[in-house]
């Protein structure tokens, strides 16, 4: 069809015209309706695809209704934090939030964006880095406002993007415990894949250097932010000939997971070992002992992004292209002084 994919606006009657058939059946066809033959539905729904179609919206453009918030998978807490955030706010302008997984494959997520074309999204809040090229340039032909919030690294796909200031929370972990008299300080480092894993990494370390010390490799273990890489990481470290006094962990569930490594080889936090945690989850204060951690601010990050989406789907310039909350040390029962001798 003759300039159908220079329009910026695709109409459903230059869809029907390329795909030979009737306006109404491709309305029905937008609409999910099913008295559609399925050879046609796929025609005419690769077409509508492959040009971005989106529905049109009778809502006022300056109010957004909807927003689109996208997870990996929505099996760990953090989860929860950041859909906390994005639902005070979008509840308190008037908008509904329809959350997300795409578990890491290619087919959930061409499935989300068809029903997100579906349903006319204000909006999209993507905590996500696994996006392929070809989605991501579908996700911009329907020109639709995106925001990224990146608590596990940033995807490359081009929007503003929420985060936390993940290099001084790790210096402000390793401070700690230099100043409880620690000197060999183990590490349970997040996937190094990951912006935010390296970037506490490379706090960690430059609070060492700042001390005069190194952080020895054989003090860093690789895990992944859930509990079993906490436990085998700190079991590592633990079996060491000239083991840590204190453990860091980038993530409170690999915190949680050490605790237990500890307590298995018959010592105590934090008489024997102390740790720190990373993220400030809720139950990390009803662990026993209470998690010292740094407070990676979650929800205020998911409330920040659904700021800025409706900002966006009102046509009012973004604040800017990167925004990074600050981290907090928390203090708790899990951090003590360096036992003598």
């Amino acid at each position: 069809m003759v300039g159908m994919s220079e329009e910026r606006r695709v109409t459903i009657s230059a869809v029907a015209q390329e795909a030979g058939v009737s306006v109404p059946t491709v309305s029905r066809v937008v609409n999910g309706r099913s008295d559609v033959a399925p050879e046609t539905r796929r025609r005419v729904e690769d077409l509508l695809n492959r040009h971005g179609y989106r529905r049109r919206s009778s809502r006022p453009s300056t109010t957004a209704r909807l927003i689109d918030l996208v997870f990996n998978d929505l099996d760990s807490p953090w989860a929860v934090e950041i859909i906390r955030g994005v639902e005070d706010v979008a509840h308190g302008s008037g908008a509904g939030t329809v959350v997300s997984a795409i578990h890491r494959r290619s087919e959930p997520a061409r499935q989300w964006l068809s029903n997100l074309r579906a349903r006319a999204s204000d909006g999209v809040i993507l905590v996500t880095s696994t996006l392929d090229t070809p989605l991501q340039a579908e996700l911009h032909r329907l020109n639709v406002p995106i925001v990224v919030v990146d608590p596990a690294g940033g995807p490359t796909i081009e929007a503003p993007t929420i985060g936390a200031t993940n290099w001084a929370g790790g210096l402000s972990a390793v401070e700690h415990l230099l100043s409880l008299d620690h000197r060999r300080i183990g590490v349970i480092a997040g996937p190094r894949r990951l912006l935010c894993s390296r970037a506490r990494l490379d706090g960690y370390r430059a609070g060492l250097r700042a001390a005069g010390l190194t952080l020895d490799d054989e003090l860093v273990q690789e895990g992944d932010f859930y509990h079993e890489s906490g436990f085998d990481g700190a079991n590592a470290l633990l079996k060491l000939d000239d083991p840590p006094t204190a453990i860091a962990a980038s993530s409170d569930q690999m915190a949680i997971g050490a605790y237990e490594a500890v307590r298995r080889q018959g010592l105590r936090v934090p008489a024997d070992v102390s740790i720190v945690g990373f993220d400030d989850l809720p139950e990390v204060r009803w662990a026993s002992p209470p998690l010292t951690t740094v407070r990676q601010p979650l929800s205020e990050m998911g409330a920040v992004a659904a700021r800025t989406v409706l900002r966006l789907a009102a046509g009012e310039p973004e604040a800017s292209p990167r925004l990074e909350l600050a981290t907090t040390l928390v203090p708790r029962e899990s951090t003590a002084p360096a036992a003598s001798g």
